[in-house]
Protein backbone atom coordinates (compact mmCIF):
# COMPACT_ATOMS: atom_id res chain seq x y z
CA UNK A 1 0.00 0.00 0.00
CA UNK A 2 1.03 3.91 -0.78
CA UNK A 3 2.09 5.32 2.61
CA UNK A 4 -0.44 8.03 2.62
CA UNK A 5 -3.26 5.63 0.97
CA UNK A 6 -6.68 6.70 3.20
CA UNK A 7 -5.72 10.44 3.96
CA UNK A 8 -7.99 12.73 1.70
CA UNK A 9 -7.08 16.47 0.79
CA UNK A 10 -9.43 19.20 -0.55
CA UNK A 11 -6.57 21.21 -2.58
CA UNK A 12 -7.61 24.87 -2.73
CA UNK A 13 -4.43 25.91 -4.59
CA UNK A 14 -2.03 28.01 -7.15
CA UNK A 15 1.02 28.50 -8.76
CA UNK A 16 3.47 26.74 -7.03
CA UNK A 17 3.82 27.20 -2.86
CA UNK A 18 0.86 25.41 -2.40
CA UNK A 19 0.30 23.01 -5.16
CA UNK A 20 4.13 21.94 -4.66
CA UNK A 21 2.76 20.99 -0.51
CA UNK A 22 -0.21 18.49 -2.00
CA UNK A 23 2.02 17.20 -5.30
CA UNK A 24 4.28 15.89 -2.57
CA UNK A 25 1.19 14.23 -0.50
CA UNK A 26 0.46 12.53 -3.91
CA UNK A 27 3.47 11.56 -4.06
CA UNK A 28 3.22 9.42 -0.89
CA UNK A 29 -0.60 8.12 -1.68
CA UNK A 30 -3.21 10.89 -0.48
CA UNK A 31 -5.88 11.14 -2.61
CA UNK A 32 -5.58 15.30 -3.44
CA UNK A 33 -8.61 16.81 -5.57
CA UNK A 34 -7.62 20.05 -6.36
CA UNK A 35 -10.91 22.91 -6.70
CA UNK A 36 -10.68 25.36 -9.28
CA UNK A 37 -12.00 28.54 -10.94
CA UNK A 38 -14.02 27.37 -13.86
CA UNK A 39 -12.70 28.24 -17.33
CA UNK A 40 -9.75 29.72 -15.46
CA UNK A 41 -8.64 27.19 -13.12
CA UNK A 42 -5.21 27.50 -11.48
CA UNK A 43 -3.42 30.14 -12.88
CA UNK A 44 -0.20 28.53 -13.15
CA UNK A 45 -2.19 26.11 -16.25
CA UNK A 46 -1.64 29.57 -18.09
CA UNK A 47 -5.42 30.08 -19.33
CA UNK A 48 -5.39 33.09 -17.40
CA UNK A 49 -3.18 34.62 -20.24
CA UNK A 50 -4.89 32.96 -22.65
CA UNK A 51 -2.59 29.89 -23.21
CA UNK A 52 -4.94 26.74 -25.16
CA UNK A 53 -2.64 24.28 -23.43
CA UNK A 54 -1.69 23.58 -19.99
CA UNK A 55 1.87 24.92 -19.24
CA UNK A 56 5.01 22.56 -18.58
CA UNK A 57 4.88 24.53 -15.39
CA UNK A 58 1.60 23.70 -14.33
CA UNK A 59 1.93 20.02 -15.41
CA UNK A 60 5.20 19.56 -13.46
CA UNK A 61 3.32 20.86 -10.15
CA UNK A 62 -0.09 18.67 -10.36
CA UNK A 63 1.17 15.49 -10.90
CA UNK A 64 -1.22 13.01 -9.15
CA UNK A 65 -4.21 14.68 -8.37
CA UNK A 66 -8.23 15.37 -9.79
CA UNK A 67 -9.51 18.12 -10.94
CA UNK A 68 -12.92 19.67 -9.82
CA UNK A 69 -14.10 23.06 -11.20
CA UNK A 70 -16.83 25.14 -8.79
CA UNK A 71 -17.67 28.12 -8.72
CA UNK A 72 -17.22 29.14 -5.09
CA UNK A 73 -18.27 32.67 -5.46
CA UNK A 74 -21.78 31.61 -6.31
CA UNK A 75 -24.09 30.51 -3.68
CA UNK A 76 -24.34 27.31 -4.89
CA UNK A 77 -20.85 26.35 -5.68
CA UNK A 78 -20.06 27.53 -1.69
CA UNK A 79 -22.68 24.88 -1.01
CA UNK A 80 -21.17 21.73 -2.88
CA UNK A 81 -17.80 22.63 -1.52
CA UNK A 82 -19.27 22.79 2.15
CA UNK A 83 -21.11 19.33 1.75
CA UNK A 84 -17.50 17.98 0.17
CA UNK A 85 -15.67 18.64 3.17
CA UNK A 86 -16.39 16.57 5.64
CA UNK A 87 -15.30 13.67 3.18
CA UNK A 88 -11.40 14.82 3.40
CA UNK A 89 -8.78 15.11 6.49
CA UNK A 90 -7.22 18.29 5.06
CA UNK A 91 -7.80 21.48 3.33
CA UNK A 92 -5.62 23.23 1.51
CA UNK A 93 -4.99 26.72 0.44
CA UNK A 94 -2.82 29.71 -0.26
CA UNK A 95 -4.46 32.29 -1.83
CA UNK A 96 -3.89 35.99 -1.75
CA UNK A 97 -5.01 37.79 1.65
CA UNK A 98 -8.68 38.05 2.26
CA UNK A 99 -9.96 35.71 -0.53
CA UNK A 100 -10.79 32.88 1.65
CA UNK A 101 -12.59 35.48 4.50
CA UNK A 102 -14.45 36.81 1.31
CA UNK A 103 -15.32 33.33 0.47
CA UNK A 104 -16.63 32.54 3.83
CA UNK A 105 -14.94 29.04 4.10
CA UNK A 106 -12.11 29.75 6.48
CA UNK A 107 -11.15 27.21 9.49
CA UNK A 108 -14.59 27.99 12.05
CA UNK A 109 -16.69 27.75 8.65
CA UNK A 110 -15.25 24.34 7.78
CA UNK A 111 -14.79 23.54 11.38
CA UNK A 112 -18.81 23.67 11.92
CA UNK A 113 -19.48 21.79 8.69
CA UNK A 114 -16.31 18.60 10.01
CA UNK A 115 -15.04 19.21 13.37
CA UNK A 116 -12.06 16.95 12.34
CA UNK A 117 -10.24 18.56 9.31
CA UNK A 118 -6.50 19.69 9.41
CA UNK A 119 -6.76 23.24 7.81
CA UNK A 120 -4.27 24.74 6.42
CA UNK A 121 -2.77 28.23 5.41
CA UNK A 122 0.41 29.01 3.81
CA UNK A 123 0.45 32.96 3.65
CA UNK A 124 3.44 35.01 2.81
CA UNK A 125 3.99 36.63 5.48
CA UNK A 126 1.22 34.71 8.00
CA UNK A 127 -2.22 35.93 8.88
CA UNK A 128 -0.99 38.46 11.53
CA UNK A 129 1.66 40.55 12.23
CA UNK A 130 2.24 44.42 10.36
CA UNK A 131 2.82 42.49 7.09
CA UNK A 132 0.01 39.93 7.29
CA UNK A 133 -1.80 41.97 4.24
CA UNK A 134 1.34 42.18 2.14
CA UNK A 135 0.73 40.14 -1.42
CA UNK A 136 3.64 37.83 -1.21
CA UNK A 137 5.52 35.36 -3.91
CA UNK A 138 8.04 32.91 -4.21
CA UNK A 139 10.88 35.94 -4.88
CA UNK A 140 9.31 38.29 -2.35
CA UNK A 141 9.55 35.57 0.61
CA UNK A 142 13.38 35.00 -0.30
CA UNK A 143 14.00 38.73 -0.84
CA UNK A 144 12.35 38.94 3.10
CA UNK A 145 13.84 35.96 4.75
CA UNK A 146 17.61 36.84 3.55
CA UNK A 147 18.56 34.78 0.55
CA UNK A 148 19.02 37.81 -1.68
CA UNK A 149 21.44 39.30 0.57
CA UNK A 150 23.78 35.93 0.51
CA UNK A 151 23.54 35.88 -3.35
CA UNK A 152 25.82 37.45 -5.53
CA UNK A 153 29.67 38.47 -5.72
CA UNK A 154 30.98 40.80 -2.84
CA UNK A 155 31.78 43.62 -4.92
CA UNK A 156 28.26 43.37 -6.71
CA UNK A 157 24.30 43.62 -5.82
CA UNK A 158 22.20 41.33 -3.55
CA UNK A 159 21.20 38.40 -6.56
CA UNK A 160 17.47 36.46 -7.31
CA UNK A 161 18.32 32.92 -6.05
CA UNK A 162 18.16 30.08 -8.94
CA UNK A 163 15.77 27.69 -6.74
CA UNK A 164 11.76 28.42 -5.87
CA UNK A 165 13.03 27.48 -2.28
CA UNK A 166 10.31 30.24 -0.87
CA UNK A 167 7.16 28.40 -2.62
CA UNK A 168 8.35 25.13 -2.81
CA UNK A 169 10.69 24.91 0.29
CA UNK A 170 7.49 26.52 2.06
CA UNK A 171 5.52 23.56 0.90
CA UNK A 172 7.65 20.77 1.69
CA UNK A 173 7.32 22.07 5.29
CA UNK A 174 3.72 22.20 5.20
CA UNK A 175 3.63 18.53 3.79
CA UNK A 176 5.78 17.79 6.82
CA UNK A 177 3.42 19.23 9.00
CA UNK A 178 0.03 17.85 7.98
CA UNK A 179 1.84 14.21 7.75
CA UNK A 180 2.85 15.24 12.11
CA UNK A 181 -1.12 16.79 12.04
CA UNK A 182 -2.66 13.49 10.78
CA UNK A 183 -0.48 10.95 12.58
CA UNK A 184 -1.61 13.11 15.95
CA UNK A 185 -5.24 13.04 15.17
CA UNK A 186 -5.17 9.14 14.76
CA UNK A 187 -4.53 9.31 18.49
CA UNK A 188 -6.80 12.10 19.55
CA UNK A 189 -9.20 12.04 16.93
CA UNK A 190 -8.90 15.70 16.56
CA UNK A 191 -8.05 18.20 13.47
CA UNK A 192 -6.55 21.37 13.64
CA UNK A 193 -5.40 24.33 12.26
CA UNK A 194 -2.11 24.58 10.19
CA UNK A 195 -0.41 27.81 9.00
CA UNK A 196 2.99 28.71 7.62
CA UNK A 197 4.51 31.66 6.46
CA UNK A 198 6.99 31.87 3.63
CA UNK A 199 8.78 34.73 4.72
CA UNK A 200 9.53 32.02 7.94
CA UNK A 201 9.41 29.01 6.13
CA UNK A 202 12.81 30.34 3.83
CA UNK A 203 14.92 31.10 7.11
CA UNK A 204 14.84 27.48 7.91
CA UNK A 205 17.00 27.66 4.87
CA UNK A 206 19.55 29.91 5.69
CA UNK A 207 20.23 28.64 8.88
CA UNK A 208 23.96 28.18 8.21
CA UNK A 209 24.29 31.49 6.71
CA UNK A 210 22.51 32.61 10.01
CA UNK A 211 24.80 30.87 11.89
CA UNK A 212 27.55 33.54 10.68
CA UNK A 213 25.48 36.34 12.23
CA UNK A 214 27.22 36.49 15.80
CA UNK A 215 23.50 35.37 17.08
CA UNK A 216 21.65 38.08 14.94
CA UNK A 217 24.34 40.84 15.55
CA UNK A 218 25.85 41.13 11.90
CA UNK A 219 25.00 40.41 8.25
CA UNK A 220 26.52 37.40 6.98
CA UNK A 221 28.79 38.91 3.59
CA UNK A 222 27.86 37.68 0.06
CA UNK A 223 31.34 35.17 -1.07
CA UNK A 224 29.93 34.66 -4.52
CA UNK A 225 32.25 31.46 -6.04
CA UNK A 226 34.92 32.31 -2.78
CA UNK A 227 38.22 33.21 -2.77
CA UNK A 228 39.39 29.29 -1.30
CA UNK A 229 40.51 27.40 -4.32
CA UNK A 230 39.49 24.42 -2.67
CA UNK A 231 35.91 25.17 -2.97
CA UNK A 232 35.42 26.82 -5.86
CA UNK A 233 34.21 26.57 -9.57
CA UNK A 234 36.96 25.80 -12.26
CA UNK A 235 36.57 26.39 -16.31
CA UNK A 236 36.35 23.58 -18.51
CA UNK A 237 37.17 22.91 -22.28
CA UNK A 238 34.23 24.18 -24.14
CA UNK A 239 33.66 27.62 -23.08
CA UNK A 240 30.27 27.83 -22.70
CA UNK A 241 28.03 29.49 -20.04
CA UNK A 242 27.94 26.58 -18.13
CA UNK A 243 31.19 24.68 -18.72
CA UNK A 244 32.95 24.48 -15.38
CA UNK A 245 33.19 21.64 -12.73
CA UNK A 246 32.87 22.68 -9.10
CA UNK A 247 35.30 21.31 -6.67
CA UNK A 248 34.99 20.99 -2.74
CA UNK A 249 38.52 19.42 -1.77
CA UNK A 250 38.13 20.03 2.06
CA UNK A 251 40.47 18.09 3.76
CA UNK A 252 44.12 17.20 3.47
CA UNK A 253 43.56 13.62 1.96
CA UNK A 254 40.92 15.28 -0.97
CA UNK A 255 43.87 17.86 -1.33
CA UNK A 256 46.33 15.08 -2.00
CA UNK A 257 43.62 13.68 -4.69
CA UNK A 258 43.32 16.94 -6.57
CA UNK A 259 47.58 17.15 -6.99
CA UNK A 260 47.59 13.71 -8.14
CA UNK A 261 44.20 13.85 -10.98
CA UNK A 262 45.75 17.15 -12.44
CA UNK A 263 48.80 15.30 -12.78
CA UNK A 264 50.82 17.30 -10.30
CA UNK A 265 52.26 15.58 -7.38
CA UNK A 266 54.59 17.69 -6.97
CA UNK A 267 52.53 20.21 -5.71
CA UNK A 268 52.38 18.78 -2.57
CA UNK A 269 55.91 19.33 -1.54
CA UNK A 270 55.90 22.84 -3.42
CA UNK A 271 56.83 25.22 -0.51
CA UNK A 272 53.86 28.08 -1.42
CA UNK A 273 51.91 25.14 -0.69
CA UNK A 274 52.77 22.56 2.14
CA UNK A 275 50.63 24.15 4.62
CA UNK A 276 46.88 24.89 4.91
CA UNK A 277 47.98 28.86 5.22
CA UNK A 278 51.04 29.13 2.38
CA UNK A 279 47.97 27.16 0.34
CA UNK A 280 45.62 30.12 1.17
CA UNK A 281 48.30 32.87 0.91
CA UNK A 282 49.55 31.66 -2.70
CA UNK A 283 46.01 30.81 -3.93
CA UNK A 284 46.34 32.23 -7.15
CA UNK A 285 49.11 30.40 -8.05
CA UNK A 286 47.56 27.21 -7.01
CA UNK A 287 43.79 28.15 -8.77
CA UNK A 288 46.45 28.78 -11.72
CA UNK A 289 47.76 24.72 -11.73
CA UNK A 290 44.04 23.53 -11.26
CA UNK A 291 42.74 25.87 -14.16
CA UNK A 292 45.00 24.93 -16.57
CA UNK A 293 44.02 21.31 -16.19
CA UNK A 294 40.55 21.88 -15.99
CA UNK A 295 40.47 23.77 -19.16
CA UNK A 296 42.06 20.88 -20.85
CA UNK A 297 38.91 18.46 -19.44
CA UNK A 298 35.15 18.43 -20.33
CA UNK A 299 33.29 19.32 -17.62
CA UNK A 300 31.94 15.95 -17.14
CA UNK A 301 35.25 14.22 -17.45
CA UNK A 302 37.02 16.34 -14.86
CA UNK A 303 33.57 15.84 -12.38
CA UNK A 304 34.33 12.16 -13.44
CA UNK A 305 38.43 11.69 -12.84
CA UNK A 306 38.01 13.81 -9.52
CA UNK A 307 35.03 12.02 -8.28
CA UNK A 308 36.44 8.75 -8.56
CA UNK A 309 40.01 10.19 -7.02
CA UNK A 310 37.85 10.62 -3.37
CA UNK A 311 37.14 14.77 -3.94
CA UNK A 312 33.99 16.39 -3.71
CA UNK A 313 33.22 17.28 -6.92
CA UNK A 314 30.07 18.11 -9.94
CA UNK A 315 30.17 19.42 -13.49
CA UNK A 316 27.89 22.19 -13.46
CA UNK A 317 24.86 20.89 -14.97
CA UNK A 318 21.92 22.60 -17.36
CA UNK A 319 18.15 21.71 -16.15
CA UNK A 320 18.08 19.71 -19.43
CA UNK A 321 21.07 17.57 -17.79
CA UNK A 322 18.72 15.96 -15.57
CA UNK A 323 17.09 14.43 -18.14
CA UNK A 324 19.81 12.50 -19.36
CA UNK A 325 22.31 12.06 -16.58
CA UNK A 326 23.48 8.42 -16.79
CA UNK A 327 22.71 8.52 -13.16
CA UNK A 328 20.03 9.20 -12.87
CA UNK A 329 18.84 7.20 -15.65
CA UNK A 330 20.08 4.78 -13.99
CA UNK A 331 18.09 5.20 -10.73
CA UNK A 332 14.81 5.61 -12.47
CA UNK A 333 14.30 8.51 -11.77
CA UNK A 334 13.09 10.59 -15.06
CA UNK A 335 9.72 8.76 -15.59
CA UNK A 336 7.89 9.08 -18.75
CA UNK A 337 4.40 10.22 -18.12
CA UNK A 338 1.55 10.38 -20.47
CA UNK A 339 -0.65 13.91 -20.10
CA UNK A 340 -4.05 14.17 -22.19
CA UNK A 341 -2.30 17.40 -24.01
CA UNK A 342 0.80 16.66 -24.26
CA UNK A 343 0.83 13.56 -24.75
CA UNK A 344 3.78 11.30 -23.18
CA UNK A 345 6.17 13.57 -21.42
CA UNK A 346 9.82 13.08 -19.10
CA UNK A 347 9.35 14.80 -15.48
CA UNK A 348 11.21 14.00 -12.63
CA UNK A 349 9.90 11.46 -10.09
CA UNK A 350 9.58 12.02 -6.34
CA UNK A 351 13.03 11.61 -4.89
CA UNK A 352 12.31 9.69 -1.62
CA UNK A 353 11.97 5.96 -2.03
CA UNK A 354 10.24 3.90 0.48
CA UNK A 355 10.69 -0.07 0.73
CA UNK A 356 6.98 -0.36 1.80
CA UNK A 357 4.83 2.37 -0.46
CA UNK A 358 5.14 2.82 -3.62
CA UNK A 359 2.74 5.37 -5.76
CA UNK A 360 2.80 5.19 -9.66
CA UNK A 361 3.35 8.54 -11.18
CA UNK A 362 0.31 10.27 -13.10
CA UNK A 363 -0.10 13.20 -15.29
CA UNK A 364 -1.49 16.60 -14.29
CA UNK A 365 -5.37 16.41 -14.43
CA UNK A 366 -7.02 18.62 -17.16
CA UNK A 367 -9.06 21.65 -15.74
CA UNK A 368 -12.33 19.95 -14.12
CA UNK A 369 -11.57 16.26 -15.85
CA UNK A 370 -13.00 14.48 -12.53
CA UNK A 371 -15.63 17.01 -11.09
CA UNK A 372 -18.29 14.37 -12.06
CA UNK A 373 -16.51 11.24 -10.42
CA UNK A 374 -15.49 13.36 -7.43
CA UNK A 375 -19.31 14.96 -7.12
CA UNK A 376 -20.58 11.16 -7.75
CA UNK A 377 -18.10 9.90 -5.07
CA UNK A 378 -18.29 12.05 -2.26
CA UNK A 379 -21.70 13.62 -2.33
CA UNK A 380 -23.62 9.95 -4.09
CA UNK A 381 -25.14 12.55 -6.64
CA UNK A 382 -26.89 11.34 -9.78
CA UNK A 383 -25.86 12.17 -13.79
CA UNK A 384 -28.31 14.39 -14.11
CA UNK A 385 -27.84 15.53 -10.22
CA UNK A 386 -24.19 16.59 -11.54
CA UNK A 387 -26.19 18.62 -14.87
CA UNK A 388 -28.24 20.79 -13.14
CA UNK A 389 -25.48 21.91 -10.68
CA UNK A 390 -23.59 22.24 -14.10
CA UNK A 391 -26.71 24.18 -15.65
CA UNK A 392 -27.39 26.53 -12.78
CA UNK A 393 -23.13 28.02 -12.52
CA UNK A 394 -22.15 25.90 -9.32
CA UNK A 395 -19.70 24.07 -11.49
CA UNK A 396 -18.82 25.60 -14.76
CA UNK A 397 -18.98 24.47 -18.37
CA UNK A 398 -16.27 21.81 -18.18
CA UNK A 399 -18.05 18.50 -18.51
CA UNK A 400 -15.84 15.53 -18.13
Amino acid sequence: MAALDGMRILDMTQYEAGTSCTQSLAFLGADVVKVERPEVGDPGRGRARGAALDAEYFVNWNSNKRSVTLHLDTPAGREVLMKMVPNYDVFVENYGPGVVEKLDIGYDAMRDVHPEIIYVRIKGFGTSGPYADYKCMDMVAQAAAGAFSITGEPDGPPMRPGPTMGDAGTGVQAALAITAAWAQKQRTGEGQYVELSMQEAMTYYLRTAVSRTGFGTEPTPRIGNGDNPFVSLYPCRGNGPNDYVFIMAVNPRMWAAVCRTIGQPGLLADERFDTAAKRRTNSAALRGEIETWTRSQSKQAAMTALAQAGVCASQVYETNDLFTDPHLLARDFVQTVHHAQHGDVRLLRWPARMSKSHVTMKGAPLLGEHTDEVLAEDLGLSQADIDGLRAGGALGSEAR
